[in-house]
């Protein structure tokens, strides 16, 4: 930015406005969803004391809906967790297990149609391993929709990359593939706690998840819980308001009493 004398105020308050701007919202990056280098767009947040020490973080990876999908990431923020970061909400948490406040690394890839695959995912979570300094003990995975079918899919294709996640949060998920509708003993497995949430007016949806719900804890009593809402298969974000807390944790919360043995 050039400024005169005259202009010095001026170019000021508008830095000012640009380093704010640029505090409060995500960065832009590309992570790898092949072996073979294949990318796609994805927004990062960072806890803001990420560089003022070495300490490791909760990974948080956040999955859209199927008409978030292409290469345009500015749509990610208009639903979900994305939107809640886009005006500035921090999503620090308190652990009710252990009291500890906890900052998450959350890294939101955006499929260039539908949602990723397992497979994709796996590339993700791999490279941000490397390139962040993330607690394995502590990967979560949460989506809405189409990314609530990614978060699923993800945890019922092998036990290697199920074992790898410490719990998900998944939205009103669609149908998943006759292969993972399978294996569902795989989260039970590798005991992944999983919270299904639908709405009373996406009949469809409500009872997938109930489905779903019932099938994992057909092979370990509790393990996975459904919670029915009162909206329709939209306003995502409403779910992801630090301040729904059904009962009485809201989703970070309810994520961070999980880790990885």
């Amino acid at each position: 930015m050039k400024c005169t004398l005259t202009a010095f105020t001026a170019c000021l308050l508008l830095g000012t406005a640009i380093a704010a701007f640029a505090q409060k919202n995500m960065d832009k990056t590309q992570v790898p969803v092949s072996a073979r280098g294949n990318k796609v767009g994805a927004l990062v947040q960072l806890p803001d004391d990420y560089n003022t020490g070495n300490a490791k973080y909760p990974l948080l990876l956040v999955f859209h809906g199927k008409s978030k999908a292409g290469t345009d990431l500015s749509k990610l923020i208009i639903d979900g967790l994305p939107y809640w970061l886009d005006k500035g909400v921090k999503l620090d948490s308190r652990n009710p297990v252990d009291k500890k406040l906890y900052k998450f690394i959350i890294v939101m890839p955006q499929s260039q149609s539908f949602g990723l695959r397992p497979w994709e995912v796996e590339n993700v979570l791999n490279d941000v391993m490397k390139r962040y300094r993330v607690d394995p003990s502590r990967v979560y995975l949460t989506g809405y929709s189409a990314g609530g079918w990614v978060s699923l899919m993800t945890i019922t294709e092998k036990p290697a990359l199920s074992k790898r996640i410490a719990a998900i949060v998944s939205l009103s998920p669609t149908s998943l593939e006759d292969k993972n509708v399978q294996q569902f003993k795989l989260i039970a497995d590798a005991n992944v706690p999983v919270w299904f949430l639908a709405g009373e007016h996406e009949p469809h949806f409500m009872e997938t998840a109930q489905k779903y719900t019932d099938s994992v804890n057909k092979y370990k009593p509790g393990l996975a819980r459904v919670t029915i809402h009162g909206n329709k298969h939209c306003c995502f974000k409403d779910i992801y308001n630090p301040s729904y807390r059904p009962n009485g944790l809201n989703v970070y919360e309810w994520l961070l009493q999980y880790t990885r043995k």
